[in-house]
């Protein structure tokens, strides 16, 4: 964990906090890097409720709600996908907390050195972020190796949700 990582991780519980909103995570790729650098700042519990590491189709399908026909036809590698992870993190919280509340981060992606398949080579990460009133995906395409492709991912990851608190009004999150 770098510098970059402890501020961006310290920068998104500080607008959480401003937001009144918690954050759950669903991750794949990353295998919970998102949630491990959130938990290194003291206090975090007060906005992050947890999150889910759904590596593989099965999990993605009973955890998170993915259902397996999306994954069949568009793989787990996908806006489609990691949209619907970001919907089933915050779904899954629902009953204990108000969904108007809870922003999901989701994170799928092809970290390497293996993996690649036609049309997605290794690197191709996609990104979900759902809130009240909005569902964002975003595709990148990294070029390191496997531990600086997980950690390009939860740093962009930490990005949009930052960009999103920054850029949101209460009422319209």
């Amino acid at each position: 964990m770098t510098n970059e990582d402890d501020n961006l991780s310290a920068l998104a519980g500080e607008w959480l906090r401003r937001r009144g909103l918690k954050l759950v995570t669903a991750e794949s790729c990353t295998g919970g890097l998102i949630g491990d650098w959130i938990t290194n700042v003291p206090g975090s519990s007060d906005y992050y409720l947890g999150g889910v590491t759904a590596y593989s189709y099965e999990a993605k399908t009973a955890l998170l709600g993915v259902p397996p026909g999306m994954l069949a036809q568009f793989g787990a590698v996908s806006e489609e996908t990691v949209r619907e992870m970001a919907r089933g993190a915050r779904e899954m919280l629902a009953e204990a907390y108000d969904p108007a509340g809870v922003v999901a981060l989701a994170v799928s992606g092809i970290a390497g050195p293996g993996g690649a398949l036609p049309g997605k080579p290794v690197g191709l990460t996609w990104i979900g972020l759902s809130g009240p009133g909005v569902e964002r995906a975003h595709c990148f395409t990294w070029g390191g190796g496997r531990i600086e492709n997980k950690r390009q991912s939860a740093r962009e990851a930490l990005r949009i949700l930052i960009d999103f608190l920054q850029n949101s009004t209460r009422e319209g999150v």
